[in-house]
């Protein structure tokens, strides 16, 4: 399965966009800790996309047997790199959070757009197990 959805510029689509990741994960009977931990993640990419990267934006979801993968498309071509941990700092924490209740499984790469198959873009991903943890995983350190 998979959805594709055409994101605004505009700051409301992050909470829009947590509303449709939510109602479509609730629909496959996955835990609620899943669901919250996918909808933050989701919220924090998109976050990082509106503020660094440039339009056109989209969400995509895939899901299989196995697990549940979202990703962000923007046109920058500039990758999001961790920031320097700085507990003080007002930004800087999206990506941390994401590889931390990813279990490392998320990253950048090129990607062609769904919504827009004739461009190329960005996607920042992550993914899930749709049930228990992600096998021979190194977890991450405090401080990552």
């Amino acid at each position: 399965m998979r959805h594709a959805w055409q994101l605004r510029e505009d700051p409301r689509t992050v909470g829009q966009a947590r509303a449709v990741i939510r109602q479509e994960l609730s629909a496959l009977d996955l835990s609620s800790d899943l669901i919250d931990d996918a909808v933050l993640m989701v919220s924090e990419l998109i976050t990082n996309s509106l503020m660094y990267g440039d339009g056109p934006y989209e969400l995509v979801l895939h899901v299989d047997a196995k697990e549940i993968m979202c990703v962000v498309v923007d046109s920058s071509p500039i990758l999001p790199v961790p920031s320097p941990h700085d507990v003080g700092a007002e930004h800087g924490r999206g990506l941390r959070i994401v590889a931390r209740l990813s279990d490392g499984f998320y990253g950048c790469h090129p990607q062609h757009y769904v919504t827009h198959p004739d461009l190329v873009g960005k996607a920042t991903w992550f993914a899930l197990p749709r049930r228990g943890t992600a096998a021979n995983v190194v977890p991450l350190r405090a401080g990552n």
